[in-house]
Parts: C-alpha cells; structure tokens; sequence
C-alpha cells in the first residue's frame, strides 16, 4: 500500500462536501427545481426524493442491520487514525487506471491538481462520516446531493472545476469493489478478533453499495427509481 499526491483521484466519491465542511460552501444547485429545498449552513439542500421509510426499505433489501451500523461506529476508531493512508491506497489505485482519472482531468486532458487536492480532505472526511452516519433525513438529503455532483446537472460546480462533466454511472457501483476490498487491512489494525473484523467490513460493504445506490438518482429515468 502506497499514498500517492493529489494527482491521483478515485472516482466513486468524487465531488463529495461532508455535513461538518459546509458552511464554507458559497454554492447552491440550480437543478431538478421539482424537488424543493432547504438552507444547511449556506448551502441549499434539496430534500431527497424518497422517504425515509423507502430507505429503511433499501436498507432490508441490502440486508442491512442494526448490527450492520453497530459495526460501522466500531470501525471508526480504528479507521481514524490511517484515513490519510487509505484515501492514498485509493488514490493509488485510480491514478493506475486512465479510465478513471480521466474524470479528474481538464479540458487539455492533464489531471487538475487543485481539483484532486480539494477533493481529497473531503473524501478523508467522508470515511469517518460512513462509520458514524445516523441514516436521518440529513443524511439522506445529502446523498441525492452527491449523485447530482458525480453527474452532469452538478459536476465539476462546487469547486469550479475544468474537469469532464459527467461521471458515467456504470463506475459507481463498480467502484464498491476496490474501495471495500482495499479498507479490510486496514480493518485488521484495530485489534479486534476475526469475527468482528468480518463484520464491520460486511458493513462497510453494505453502506458504500446503498450510497451508490442512493448517488444513482439523477441516472435513471423519472417513473423508475
């Protein structure tokens, strides 16, 4: 495992703005003007377009637990102190694949390091926010807000960025694969027995599939969500 700069970007969480960092944030969506919003800090959020009781519903479908989220706050202690190490291995492993960091990259086709480097703390930071989410409306809110950023309607807008415009849907839930895959090890390092290790991964496995599930909103055709 190998940490790499800012140059190297993962895409699945592209574009993400944890709840604690928003405050900072001067934009407000101009899309899906349906769905109506409300202010969190200076950001305009708009409410989600499911309940959540439909999220409950996905939840039973993923076969996610209380257990499940038992699990999670479990890993963030042990996650916290190696978040800049496991956001490098997924630097790491899109800066090996062109495919991916393409999304990262400006018109002239060379990665946009301000971009990445903007990204990259607040991708640390949504490690800790999965381990600790509380599944409210708040948070789910906020997902609907991510997918708009890995899409065309909200890309590249927070941070101004010259970047491709539109993140194509099929590396969302592709990308669940290495993140969780590479996050084991460093479920290991907590000093937890075997079984409790395969379980908060079981978790994290369960969470990072519902938020790209949730994220794929703006993807689908209204009617079939």
């Amino acid at each position: 495992m190998h940490a790499r700069p800012p140059i190297a970007i993962t895409l699945i969480l592209a574009g993400l703005l944890p709840m604690h960092a928003c405050a900072s944030v001067q934009h407000v969506d101009t899309a899906e003007p349906e769905i109506p919003g409300y202010t969190l800090g200076k950001r305009t959020v708009r409410k989600a377009p499911i309940t959540l009781g439909e999220l409950e519903e996905i939840q039973k479908s993923l076969l996610m637990s209380d257990e499940d989220i038992k699990y999670l706050r479990m890993s963030r202690d042990v996650l916290e102190p190696h978040v800049e190490e496991l956001v490098g291995v997924w630097y790491g492993f899109v800066g090996d694949n062109p495919h991916l960091l393409r999304y990262f990259s400006n018109s002239a086709g060379k990665p946009d390091g301000e971009y990445l480097a903007r990204v990259r703390a607040r991708f640390e930071r949504w490690v800790l926010d999965t381990a600790e989410a509380e599944y409210d409306q708040e948070w789910l809110d906020y997902q609907f807000e991510i997918g708009r950023r890995h899409h065309r309607v909200n890309k590249n807008t927070t941070d101004n960025a010259d970047a491709i415009d539109h993140i194509h849907f099929r590396h969302l839930p592709a990308l669940t694969i290495p993140v969780t895959t590479t996050l084991r090890p460093f479920l290991e390092r907590g000093g937890h027995s075997a079984e409790e290790v395969n379980k908060m991964h079981a978790a994290w496995v369960k969470s990072v599939l519902l938020q790209s599930i949730l994220w794929s909103y703006p993807y689908v055709n209204d009617g079939d969500y």
